[in-house]
């Protein structure tokens, strides 16, 4: 890493189906992709459930989410912005987000 402010995320050739469907097997983990389905939003635009989350679990939960390689969190500004690794994700496990998130 270059910056402290670069998150490392992993190529998609080591993204484990078993990680991803980990990742988004927690409620929480899962509302959180299924905002990003219509593009990217800032983190602080996110939110990890219906109620008030702590920072430090909405973190962990991106974090999750990041290392499994199902999101993509780099820095804008001040702030973060996220997206949902659809396309490489289709590319490797065809059908997987559609079938688990809902969508199309």
């Amino acid at each position: 890493m270059t910056a402290a402010t670069e998150l490392h995320h992993p190529p998609i050739s080591d993204v484990a189906i078993t990680d991803v469907l980990f990742a988004l097997s927690d409620p929480a983990r899962l509302a959180l992709a299924r905002q990003l389905v219509d593009g990217p939003m800032d983190m602080a635009a996110c939110s990890a459930t219906g109620g008030p989350v702590p920072k430090a679990t909405k973190s962990h939960q991106l974090k999750v989410l990041r290392e499994a390689g199902v999101v993509r969190n780099v820095s804008k500004g001040r702030g973060r912005l996220l997206s949902l690794r659809r396309d490489e994700l289709d590319a490797v496990f065809p059908g997987l987000l559609d079938s688990v998130l809902g969508t199309r």
